[in-house]
């Protein structure tokens, strides 16, 4: 179904993650034409997607495509391979949970869901989808969990302390008296 076309100039790879055929009813019969979803990254921690419609397959490719490079933005990654806290994302009736994986896991998710994480370039985590199966929904609410990502380096500074003090792994529990 998606298929990952490989862009040298930008660098940037986009899938096809949707088509869909369009029928408008008039008066002198049926009007046909094409919606297309597509996901574009450089597998480095960027990212984005567009939607696209035009009376040709091709031509609603290219229009998301153009959208998807225009709405490219920058996700922190733990290590290259994973992301560096568990997050949920919700768009209209869709929600997704993404959690953080270990080392070997792989992407254990569906859908359009796999197609952002492989252009992203995540290599283990874990991913759910509740509710809404639309695919422009899950893309949204995958963007709108990816968009709560932030690296500890970020919230160390916003709370003026070091990062040593904000890392989960630093952090001593002290037993009570």
């Amino acid at each position: 179904m998606a298929k990952a076309k490989k862009n040298t100039v930008e660098g940037l790879t986009e899938t096809l993650v949707d088509v869909n055929r369009v029928t408008k009813v008039v008066k002198g019969g049926r009007k046909f034409s094409f919606s297309a979803c597509v996901v574009a990254g450089d597998k480095a921690g960027k990212v984005g997607y567009g939607h696209g419609k035009a009376k040709e397959v091709t031509e609603a490719r290219i229009k998301a495509t153009q959208e998807a490079k225009k709405q490219l933005v920058k996700i922190p990654l733990y290590q290259g391979r994973t992301i560096h806290h568990d997050v949920i994302g919700h768009s209209g009736a869709a929600k997704v949970i993404l959690r953080r994986a270990k080392a070997g896991t792989g992407v254990i998710a569906g859908g359009p869901m796999r197609a952002v994480f492989g252009l992203l370039g995540i290599h283990d985590i874990v991913a759910k989808s509740i509710g809404s199966s639309n695919v422009y929904a899950m893309i949204a609410a995958t963007f709108d969990a990816l968009s709560k990502l932030s690296a500890p380096k970020v919230i160390a500074e916003k709370r003026n302390k070091k990062i040593s003090e904000v890392s989960t792994k630093s952090v001593k529990i002290k037993p009570s008296e």
